[in-house]
């Protein structure tokens, strides 16, 4: 089985953090995913920013297998902030989906629900979301095949301090 995986890093980022004051274990995720085919693409869509913190963190995703994609955060006129990626990772699913059998996403988003839906009835492909289930939209979880609820499994030990 041929799988993609396409990671919403901002939104799992702050789901899990409001949900849990944890971070997510992408490398405890890619073990459990390589035990089910063959992970052909992986991608991770974050905001660049030169701190040193997301430069670890870009680089030990890397290490682990994604492919990090970066693009900056916009500042409107009014001085807020907006970083999505919700077009970027849409046109990739659609480039790639039909090399795949199982598309991965992370992400809480509803927005992705029509996406899903779509390559599902187009591609004939399984769609997996893993998304904090109370911070996940219902639209998402019910356009998968499969929506898994990331929890303590999911997640990295509390720093000690």
């Amino acid at each position: 089985m041929k799988i993609g995986i396409f990671v919403d890093v901002q939104n799992i980022y702050y789901t899990t953090r409001e949900a849990f004051g944890r971070s997510f274990d992408y490398r405890a995720f890619w073990q459990h995913i390589e035990t089910q085919g063959d992970i052909v693409l992986a991608n991770a869509y974050a905001i660049g920013r030169n701190a040193d913190d997301q430069k670890k963190f870009q680089d030990a995703l890397r290490h682990i297998g994604f492919n990090v994609i970066l693009k900056p955060m916009l500042r409107r006129n009014d001085g807020t902030a907006k970083g999505d990626w919700d077009v970027g990772i849409t046109i990739d699913i659609l480039e790639s989906v039909a090399e795949l059998d199982t598309v991965v996403l992370l992400s809480g988003d509803g927005d992705f629900s029509i996406l899903l839906k779509h390559i599902m009835k187009k591609h004939l492909v399984k769609t997996r979301v893993f998304g904090v289930p109370s911070l996940t939209s219902d639209l998402l979880i019910n356009a998968c095949t499969e929506f898994t609820p990331i929890d303590g499994i999911w997640l990295q030990n509390p720093v000690s301090q």
